[in-house]
């Protein structure tokens, strides 16, 4: 498989936005975005086997990703958002139609899933390790905490470790494909680590066990994006 090449405009757009002032300020501030890109993968399908299967990765890609921005697109232009930063729709999506929330959220929640995994080994940093253990007592604690998260999930969605505005760090679960930078979720913060937990990411090799599939989650965190995420997020 053709090594792919990820395409980071909108992830950096939205991984800049400081979390001590609007969640939305910094994004409406860019000057290098250039609208709503589908990326590329950074790696082959079968690259993160065997915790995600190839025909997965090739399928949820593929089919549902492209699906979501496809339709998102759709939207977009109807409602001439084709120039405004995701994280700029997220912060009044309440404002918005079913299709630009539900798309909006299944295009973007995937470009941040893409990116925070990898097939090579990733240690996370000293500096986010330390913040973890700051605000949730433990290393260990977090993994139980987020990994609780995803699979107690009622039906589809996404697990999150987001930081606040407070610049405290933050897990928490959102159904179908909203996210934390929504205006509609009961806590909101800078996304730093997502997991699908949609069927469609695992069924094929996993079918009902969900906790199997988020326990190997572990094995394929790419660290350095998240941590990279976390240094954008306090500005």
């Amino acid at each position: 498989m053709k090594r792919r090449n990820f395409i980071t405009v909108l992830g950096t757009t939205v991984l800049a936005a400081p979390v001590l002032g609007s969640l939305t300020s910094a994004a409406a501030e860019q000057k290098t975005f250039s609208g709503h890109v589908f990326p590329e993968l950074g790696y082959a399908f079968n690259a993160l086997e065997p915790y995600i299967d190839a025909r997965t990765m090739e399928l949820h890609y593929g089919k549902h990703h492209r699906g979501y921005y496809d339709k998102f697109m759709a939207a977009a232009e109807s409602a001439n958002l084709l120039k405004t930063p995701m994280p700029e729709i997220f912060a009044q999506v309440s404002k918005y139609s079913e299709t630009i929330r539900n798309n909006g959220g299944g295009y973007y929640n995937h470009l941040l899933f893409w990116e925070n995994m990898t097939p090579q080994k990733s240690e996370i940093s000293s500096a986010l390790k330390a913040a973890i253990v700051k605000d949730f007592g433990s290393y260990e604690e977090f993994v139980r905490q987020f990994s609780t998260a995803a699979k107690t999930q009622f039906g589809s969605g996404w697990a999150w470790l987001s930081v606040d505005r407070n610049k405290k760090l933050f897990v928490s679960s959102t159904p179908n494909q909203d996210n934390p930078l929504m205006d509609i979720v009961a806590q909101r913060g800078v996304p730093l680590l997502a997991l699908d937990v949609w069927e469609h990411a695992y069924y094929l090799h996993y079918q009902n066990r969900r906790p199997d599939y988020v326990d190997n989650f572990w094995n394929i965190i790419n660290w350095q994006v998240v941590d990279s995420r976390y240094q954008k997020a306090l500005g």
